[in-house]
């Protein structure tokens, strides 16, 4: 891969993580698209100089006439279904999405010869409950949801349309991603959720004991593993896991310790409540960083930084200023 002008294809650019992935590409000086249904993602978090295109990407059809016409170089696909709740209670809905959706996306790339196809995988849920913490990309895998089986899933695609079919691709594992923009009323958002308390100065929820750990790694830094993948050189290789990089700090916070970073951060300290422990969710959860290290990137955010960053930015959000 080069460093020379790209089409590129964005899917869920119009989200939290998305939207800031499509900065960074115009950034670059690429032409970017947007494809995103707006189900989750906003008009408002869209750069100007995007093309959006308001689709599904279950919208087959649509998907494909939309290759013919750009022939996209790059596709980064973070459009998906990423609620794990919402995977259990309708898995039918949670694989039309992250199965049958990718399948459109893969099968019009391969049609007019995509390089580079990055997927967006979860560091989170596909090594369910591990043994080794901080986890590797080579640990086995045995997600706990719908959600997590359909990632591993995709992988498994992609990796079957590499060896197969020759499109080239690369899996980013991210662990707990967090930052301006971040939906403060998702499952997988707490630290907008606490952000937005404490500017209500209401407790925070922590569910069981709070002991519960996560890596908690700050979307500018995820960015930044984005745009090294998509011009990466990497071997030929056929198994799984060479095609993945986890994503975080290798550094495990506690829920409890998030809250009283965030309360540190905020200057406020309303306190925290505790409520019954939810069922089915994983206890710690860290992944070891060291092989896309080897490639130069790191996190140059520390937690503090990014939950400054985080906090600020729904503060300003709130009081009408602008972003």
């Amino acid at each position: 891969m080069t460093a020379a002008k790209k089409r590129v294809l964005v899917t869920g650019g119009a989200g939290f993580i998305g939207s800031h992935i499509t900065e960074a590409y115009l950034a670059k000086g690429h032409e970017v698209w947007v494809v995103d249904d707006l189900s989750s993602g906003r008009r408002a978090n869209l750069p100007a100089d995007a093309t959006f295109v308001e689709m599904d990407i279950r919208d087959g059809d649509g998907i494909r006439n939309l290759f013919r016409e750009v022939r996209f170089d790059l596709v980064n696909h973070h459009a998906a279904q990423l609620d794990v709740r919402v995977s259990v209670a309708d898995p039918a809905k949670d694989a039309s999405i992250n199965i049958m959706g990718l399948l459109n996306l893969t099968e019009s790339a391969i049609e007019v010869g995509t390089s580079r196809f990055v997927f967006v995988s979860s560091g989170g849920v596909i090594y369910g409950e591990p043994e080794q913490i901080p986890t590797d990309e080579t640990a086995p895998k045995a997600p706990l949801s719908p959600y997590g089986v359909t990632k591993l899933s995709g992988e498994f695609y992609l990796n079957y349309y590499r060896q197969v079919r020759g499109l080239d691709y690369v899996a980013l594992r991210y662990s707990n991603v967090y930052g301006p923009r971040q939906d403060p009323y998702g499952e997988a958002g707490v630290v907008a959720i606490f952000c937005t308390r404490l500017l209500l100065d209401q407790p925070l929820t922590v569910f069981g004991d709070g002991a519960q750990t996560r890596d908690y790694v700050y979307v500018g830094d995820v960015v930044a593993a984005n745009m090294l993948v998509s011009e990466l050189d990497l071997a030929d290789d056929n198994e799984l896991d060479s095609r993945a990089f986890n994503v975080g700090t290798g550094v495990g916070t506690s829920v409890v310790g998030l809250a009283d970073a965030i309360q540190g951060v905020s200057g406020t300290s309303p306190g925290c409540k505790h409520e019954k422990e939810r069922p089915g969710e994983l206890r710690h959860s860290t992944l070891n960083t060291e092989k896309i290290r080897a490639y130069g990137w790191a996190p140059a955010h520390s937690l503090e930084q990014g939950l400054h960053a985080t906090y600020t930015h729904i503060a300003n959000q709130r009081a009408g200023a602008p972003e």
